[in-house]
């Protein structure tokens, strides 16, 4: 009993020293995603496996994984990550080709993102947009001064992006494609390109995006969807008008917890990228506001160690948490946008909240990485001390 009340002790003192309003925000929206998974999902799972909680217990192990990785950030340095960013890379780069390998791959409704690892199917997709923030806060910190004088060094990166948006685009996943460049756009906008580099980038990307758009007759159909979806209610704009139907429905403050009509196989699967649209429709305006408030705490706190970062010159530490910062908050509002009809959709999840094993574990081990650096900001000396010999090493 001593032995289990001095690990508890530890433990808990440990997680003292974390960030409690960055900690919070994230369990909170964890146990919402807990809630709702188990909520959207009963009549869907009860009808296709015989079971009314299958997805509930998937998405509890999920949950339960993604402590175990969190665990493993924060127990190891951030700058780990800066020395290995580079074999990660190439790790990912591989395993975005061998998901395209038939046999390899795992193919879902037309998609062939996933890679079978037993019990689960991981989503390279969601481990790319992770090592790619790890990565270019890497490169930032080793050439943000090369950044802003010379333009080859913001080609570099800027090829890498483009050939994993085109390795994302063959699965094909264009929602995951679009954050990542995104993200690392303004990873590299934060370090300093210049305007016009940026801005050539921008409307190249712009430009490439609404190529693939037209090109391709399913998306082409989908912002013909968004712009009016209910001209075809019953065909390609069905699920957007659910969607609309159970915002509606919600009102101020929701038909109650479980009492969700959309869900009901109205919604097509709607313990996924839908999923807030059923909370919408069981908690109305007033639970929609504070998802959004918990969303932007999160946020804001990632910001706020990211600028404890910056003040002591930890480069990679404060472009990593830009990135995560950036990479969550632009998912959240683009799938709050696709649910709402803001948006043309994207097949993106709502991170914490979304059924989907690999992006549950990748905001997780985002999260824990954050909380290990803000942990590391407060032994100043030690984090300058291991700056300065990263960089002598270069």
């Amino acid at each position: 009993m001593t032995v289990v009340a001095l690990q508890w002790s530890r433990c808990t003192a440990f997680l003292r020293e974390l960030d409690q309003s960055l900690l919070l925000a994230a369990c909170a929206i964890a146990t919402i995603g807990l809630v709702m998974i188990c909520s959207a999902s009963i009549s869907f799972a009860e009808h296709t496996y015989g079971d009314a909680f299958f997805y509930l217990k998937r998405h509890l192990m999920f949950l339960i994984l993604g402590v175990a990785v969190a665990g493993v950030f924060l127990s190891v340095p951030s700058r780990f990550w800066y020395h290995y960013g580079v074999p990660l890379l190439l790790l990912t780069l591989l395993m975005l080709l061998a998901v395209l390998i038939p046999g390899v791959g795992r193919r879902v409704n037309g998609s062939q993102r996933w890679i079978p690892l037993g019990p689960i199917n991981l989503q390279v997709s969601e481990l790319a947009k992770f090592v790619m923030i790890l990565f270019t806060a890497g490169y930032l910190e080793r050439y943000q001064r090369e950044l802003r004088e010379n333009w080859r060094y913001f080609a570099k990166p800027i090829g890498l992006v483009a050939l994993i948006a085109l390795l994302l685009l063959l699965q094909p996943d264009f929602g995951s494609a679009v954050v990542m460049a995104a993200t690392v756009l303004g990873m590299l906008f934060i370090g300093g390109a210049r305007l016009w580099q940026f801005s050539l980038i921008l409307v190249a990307g712009f430009s490439a995006m609404a190529s693939v758009a037209l090109m391709s007759p399913y998306r082409l159909q989908r912002l013909v969807t968004f712009l009016d979806p209910w001209a075809d209610q019953y065909d390609s704009g069905y699920q957007l008008t659910q969607s609309l139907i159970a915002f509606g429905r919600g009102e101020w403050l929701g038909v109650g917890l479980g009492n969700s009509v959309q869900k009901l196989f109205y919604l097509p699967e709607a313990h996924t990228d839908f999923v807030f649209a059923i909370y919408a429709e069981e908690f109305g305006l007033m639970g929609v506001a504070l998802v959004i408030g918990l969303y932007i705490l999160l946020v804001s706190r990632i910001l706020h160690v990211a600028r404890r970062a910056v003040a002591l010159e930890d480069w990679f530490a404060a472009y990593s948490c830009f990135g995560i910062a950036t990479m969550l908050a632009g998912q959240a509002f683009i799938n709050m946008g696709v649910t709402s009809g803001l948006l043309p959709t994207k097949g993106l999840t709502l991170p914490f909240i979304s059924y989907g094993g690999s992006s549950l574990l990748m905001c997780c081990a985002m999260v824990a990485l954050v909380l290990r650096i803000n942990r590391e900001m407060d032994d100043v000396p030690a984090v300058a001390r291991q700056v300065r010999r990263d960089r002598a090493e270069l």
